[in-house]
């Protein structure tokens, strides 16, 4: 079977028209199989949605109940058929249960990676190479420039300040799911053991990740009163992105802004964001694991998703490997 007629895109997203089935849609659809939580791959709405119980918990706790019609769990390594189609979800290493979604019919196999990244994250299970026909890929960060250092030095850097600014406030933003457990979980690893406060914001998902049995340490609400300001002198404070265009980080003691990103790589947008300290940590992959994965994997065919299409696409183009973007709209950097 050709790759095309296996799965193509759609308006509404990627179309498996044999299984009658889409992969992340954009738009509500009957069938939907979900990648992973963070809400420009997982909306509401849909009909049935397959996915793993961590996602389908995360997609509760963001919509309510009633977030679709029905739904059903996707276990790691098991295989499901769908109308002839078999489908099987891996780990994506990119937040708690995400998944890579493997496709199979007639002997040809495509895998929809989602979003993923390739280090090591001990909020989540990690990456795991699929060979395939067809590797379907994110390019968030597929251009050359961006190298990402390593996390534990970012952290490093967060702590050095800490002491060198005992009198102010650190307010950290991080995106609610998947960034902001994994930079209290690289703190802690940092033997880090202090309370680390958190806007409310992120507690549902905070407390959903400690349930599930990953370990934050002491977390504690980033209530300020009036009385109780210069108790967050020296302290960490996270909050959502979103809270820094407000009053409340602010709020705190002299707080030294600072954001968890990949594109803080990027110092204009560090400058433009008013971030004092930038912390380049990112839940996707930089150039070069980007280029690795490729490689590791070894599929006959590349088709990229979002993101940076074009310089992935003419990469794979000189090592001889076919190569095109689909793109796809609606695919956002919710997680980044």
């Amino acid at each position: 079977m050709k790759p095309d007629n296996l799965l193509y895109p759609a308006p509404k997203g990627l179309y498996c028209e044999l299984g009658n089935f889409y992969i992340d849609p954009v738009q509500p659809v009957e069938r939907a199989l979900i990648t992973h939580g963070h809400s420009d791959h997982a909306r509401a709405g849909h009909g049935h949605v397959l996915a793993t119980r961590e996602t389908l918990d995360i997609m509760r706790l963001r919509y309510g109940d009633g977030f679709c019609g029905a739904s059903a769990i996707a276990r790691f390594g098991e295989t499901i058929a769908i109308n002839g189609v078999r489908v099987t979800f891996r780990p994506a290493g990119h937040v708690l249960g995400s998944a890579q979604i493997c496709v199979e019919a007639d002997g040809t196999r495509i895998v929809v990676s989602g979003d993923y990244k390739r280090r090591a994250d001990p909020t989540c299970p990690p990456f795991e190479p699929i060979g395939c026909d067809v590797f379907i890929t994110e390019a968030t960060f597929g251009l050359p420039v961006f190298h990402h250092p390593d996390d534990e030095r970012e952290i490093a850097r967060l702590l050095m300040s800490l002491k060198q600014f005992p009198e102010r406030a650190h307010v950290v933003g991080a995106y609610a799911l998947g960034k902001a457990q994994r930079v209290i979980a690289l703190l802690r690893r940092q033997d880090y053991d202090e309370p680390i406060h958190i806007h409310g914001a992120l507690a549902k998902l905070c407390d959903y990740y400690q349930g599930q049995g990953i370990d934050l340490g002491d977390i504690r609400p980033a209530t300020l009163g009036p009385a109780s300001r210069q108790d967050f002198a020296g302290m960490i404070v996270i909050g959502p992105p979103a809270a820094f265009a407000e009053r409340w980080a602010r709020r705190f003691p002299d707080p030294l802004a600072s954001f968890a990103s990949g594109w803080m790589l990027i110092r204009q947008r560090a400058k433009q964001r008013g971030v004092e300290l930038p912390l380049v940590i990112s839940d996707h992959c930089d150039w070069a694991e980007l280029t690795e994965t490729i490689r590791e994997v070894a599929p006959a065919e590349v088709w990229v998703t979002h993101g940076r299409e074009e310089a992935l696409v003419r990469w794979c183009e000189l090592q001889g490997i076919p190569a095109r973007p689909l793109h796809l709209v609606g695919y956002e950097d919710e997680g980044e």
